[in-house]
């Protein structure tokens, strides 16, 4: 049965065939001829020329049948394995339609000819194989495989023994890679080298390229996965684009040291820019990348980046230094390093540093494609740790380097030098759920200078340093039941404020004096209970069968007051009020500077439409206000407290009103004024792949203005902006994308003088592009980009892209863009399907 199996998997016909097997160890002998049942006892073939007949011989160890069978390791497998075999254990089978000579020296075969040893497969109308030597003639349509690659030739020579052979002529498919080459000649040195001369390589699979690679020789290692190629010329539709006399590049699709291929595109701010990339593979857990850049209105630029991977520990460094600005005269550079460090034990450390020269670094080297000029905050920070099942433990210190636009300048967060945390939660302990969460920090920050200095500078100075020591402990009570919960839950807040620089006591952050402490404390109770419940009932949405829930929770918060007006405030901001904060023990988040007396209810309701047959949401409603029973009494510095007894109105709604359109709808509804304060309306439609159109427009009212002509800083800043983004094929192969971000804004921004000015309407950031997918392998893109980089400048640039499935892109790559900044974007080539060592198996 195991032979019938061999012979059918080999292509033979399910008949009688002759089956040999000898010893080709060096110290055997040759043993017993092994033979099937012959034409003479099998009716199956009976009266059928011996001649005519297909045989196979099978080459290998001796022994008796049954280890023979062993040798041939057939066994019931998940999938296809590749199976190392010692030398003395390897079997070679010849099969063909006539096998004349002796098996123990010379045979020739012909008629569907094919020698089979491990993985590798020779093929012609004729074969000559010598067994002493291994080695192997094949004419007629010879065929080589091997490791999922394929060679055809009229003609081969091969020695199975030491993989090595020459081949005229020959015409390749590189297996896994996808890569095709005809060469006039190949010399195979072993089984991973090889070399061609007179090459025509493509890593498209079409029948008529749209690019190739000629080079007078290549030199291929298949070990080392490195490709050399001599005199390379790159054609793009038989037209050359790139030349070089000595080209490197990746037989697999793994990394290998080289020249990247080179990005380019134009910008206002840095002219035209070009960049050359060489990639070090230094080992297989550590690689660098160096990026020389040339700018047309700076200069020139070196950038490096160097990444590492080890047993516990992982990193990068990066950086760039530009010695003289061309428009500034300046030296301008940017340095980032990541590390995380696992000491065992649960002890761990990591740090992660960005540093750039000057404020204005992001806004003139922007990477093209990306919109770096937001950058705002450079973290500097440094952290060691430890934690087990129940508790986590750091200390770290983090300190910040803002950016400042001095058109719109803002005040920079304090540094935390250093911040000692502990943490530790138990759940479900006895029913209860328990947690404790302890912070001491070091508050400091740095004097300002220039426009920020101007607008915060109160009294001669940017605020108060100091010391706050929180704790924390809360333990709640979890009552799930199906379909209802309630979760009532206590803590207590303890905070210590000591040290408090107030700059000789004759400074507070409204600029009056009043004598405030250098040392305060604060301890209070926090109450709330949290309740809801979920009501389903069968029903229909626009004619499908739906199951609709009803979702009510009510929330109750319960905390004292305390007066905190002569506490300093460090990293604590009024949160905007949502969804989720409304659930929230504190209108105040970031810190603890801040805590709000609160004697209030939240009552929301959420609805659903589900799909009965899938469970898919098709619609949902949400609708939330809070109740207030006590006025507010606890603010931020400048804020104006809330008198009234009702919150604005949340509402939000979400929809796929068909399998293709979607639509959000949300904001907040002050009923006192009779007004929006909050507003966002967005939908999207997807007809098919490589279509969609996404409109939103975002709302959010101007914070009160106080008296010195400055928004309160703790409230969100006013927007008003529409956005329009878009995919959209306007033929078979033309597809255009967009973008553009419009302000309806015209509220005040403080000026670099520190007056206050008016905001005109404008274009924030707009794209749009053109893609052209090409009849086969082949992809070109344009794309514009413009966005602004200050409050009153902008930049533009243009980049280009030639995509050459199997190769890669000649220019700069916009998809990181056109992916983050159009919803639901596709890339005209869907990313291919990775190969296998099993590719073009026979």
């Amino acid at each position: 049965m195991v032979r019938s199996l061999i012979l059918f998997l080999a292509g033979a016909a399910p008949v009688a065939q002759a089956q040999v097997a000898t010893d080709t160890s060096a110290n055997s002998k040759p043993s017993a001829k092994q033979v099937a049942p012959s034409a003479t006892n099998t009716p199956a073939t009976q009266g059928t020329p011996a001649t005519a007949r297909p045989q196979a011989i099978r080459i290998g160890p001796s022994g008796p049948p049954d280890q023979g069978v062993e040798v041939l390791g057939l066994r019931p497998s998940t999938g296809l394995r590749l199976h190392r075999l010692t030398d003395d254990q390897i079997t070679t089978y010849v099969e063909g339609d006539t096998i004349d000579g002796d098996p123990d020296s010379n045979v020739t075969v012909t008629g569907n000819a094919q020698v089979r040893r491990i993985d590798t497969v020779i093929k012609g109308d004729s074969i000559t194989y010598r067994r002493a030597a291994g080695e192997i003639d094949a004419t007629g349509s010879a065929r080589l495989m091997r490791e999922g690659s394929l060679a055809t030739a009229p003609a081969m020579h091969y020695n199975v023994d030491s993989e090595s052979g020459q081949l005229d002529s020959p015409n390749f498919w590189l297996g896994a890679t996808g890569g095709y080459a005809k060469a006039d000649h190949a010399e195979l040195f072993s089984r991973s080298t090889m070399r061609l001369t007179t090459v025509t390589y493509s890593g498209c699979e079409c029948a008529e390229p749209s690019w190739y690679i000629k080079s007078q020789s290549v030199d291929l290692d298949f070990d080392e996965n490195e490709g050399v190629a001599r005199n390379g010329v790159l054609y793009f539709k038989d037209v050359p684009i790139l030349a070089s006399p000595y080209l490197t590049f990746p037989i697999k699709k793994e990394r290998k040291s080289g020249f990247l291929l080179p990005t380019y595109g134009v910008s206002s701010r840095s002219g035209f820019d070009l960049q050359t990339p060489y990639y070090f593979n230094l080992a297989p857990n550590y690689d660098a990348t160096l990026f020389p850049r040339y700018l047309a209105k700076r200069g020139m630029q070196l950038g490096g980046e160097f990444r590492y991977l080890g047993s516990g520990y992982s990193g990068l460094l990066a950086g760039t230094y530009l010695p003289s600005d061309a428009e500034t005269g300046d030296s301008r550079w940017m340095y980032t390093t990541r590390h995380y460090q696992s000491f065992g034990n649960g002890f761990y450390g990591s740090w992660n540093i960005s540093r750039v020269s000057d404020d204005d670094y992001y806004r003139d080297f922007s990477t093209l494609g990306l919109n770096e000029a937001s950058t705002t905050y450079l973290p500097g920070q440094g952290i060691v740790g430890w934690s087990n099942q129940y508790w986590q433990t750091s200390l770290q210190v983090y300190k910040y380097q803002t950016l400042q636009d001095p058109d719109s300048p803002i005040l920079p967060p304090y540094d935390k030098v250093p911040e000692l945390s502990v943490k530790g939660a138990r759940y479900d302990w006895g029913g209860f759920d328990a947690e404790f969460t302890s912070t001491a920090t070091r508050f400091e920050r740095a004097k300002l200078t220039g426009a920020a200095d101007r607008i915060f500078n109160i009294n001669g100075h940017n605020g108060p340093n100091g010391d706050r020591l929180e704790m924390y402990p809360t333990v709640a009570y979890p009552i799930v039941r199906p379909g209802w919960y309630i979760t009532p839950k206590v803590g207590y807040h303890l905070t210590e404020y000591q040290d408090t620089d107030w700059f000789g006591g004759d400074w507070n952050q409204l600029g009056t004096t009043s004598g405030y402490r250098s040392s305060m404390s604060r301890a209070l109770p926090i109450i709330s209970v949290d309740s809801g419940m979920t009501f389903e009932r069968e029903t229909t949405l626009f004619g499908k069968a739906s199951t609709q829930t009803l979702e009510p929770r009510l929330y109750y918060l319960r905390v004292p007051y305390r007066d905190q007006s002569r506490m300093p405030v460090y990293d604590t901001t009024l949160a905007d009020f949502s969804f989720a904060q409304a659930f929230e023990e504190n209108t105040y988040v970031g810190g603890w500077d801040r805590i709000a007396n609160a004697n209030q209810l939240t009552a929301a309701v959420t609805t659903r439409w589900l799909d009965a047959n899938t469970g898919f949401e098709r619609l949902s409603m949400s609708a939330g206000q809070q109740i207030y029973f006590q006025d507010q009494r606890v603010t931020l510095p400048g804020e104006t407290p809330r008198s009234n007894v009702r919150s604005n109105f949340l509402v939000e709604s979400s929809a796929a009103l068909t399998d293709t359109l979607t639509a959000t709808v949300g904001g907040q509804y002050d009923p006192y004024n009779d007004n929006w304060q909050q507003g966002l309306i967005s939908a999207r439609w997807a007809p098919q792949r490589l279509t969609s159109v996404s409109v939103s427009y975002r709302y959010q009212r101007d914070p009160p203005t106080l008296s010195n002509g400055v928004q309160q800083q703790y409230l969100p800043q006013g927007q008003n902006q529409v956005s329009l983004a878009f995919q959209w094929p306007f033929t078979k192969r033309w597809f255009g994308v967009g973008r553009i971000d419009y302000s309806l804004h015209n509220g005040p921004v403080i000026g670099s003088d520190g007056t206050l000015q008016a905001d005109s309407r404008r274009i924030t950031q707009a794209i749009a592009g053109l893609e052209y997918k090409g009849d086969c392998c082949w992809t070109g893109r344009m794309v514009f980009q413009r966005y602004a980089v200050a409050a009153d400048e902008v930049n533009t640039a243009v980049f280009f892209q030639l995509e050459l499935t199997g190769l890669g892109a000649l220019g700069t790559d916009p998809m990181k863009l056109l992916s983050r900044s159009i919803p639901g974007y596709q890339s005209v080539n869907p990313p291919p399907v990775p190969g296998t060592t099993f590719e073009r198996y026979e």
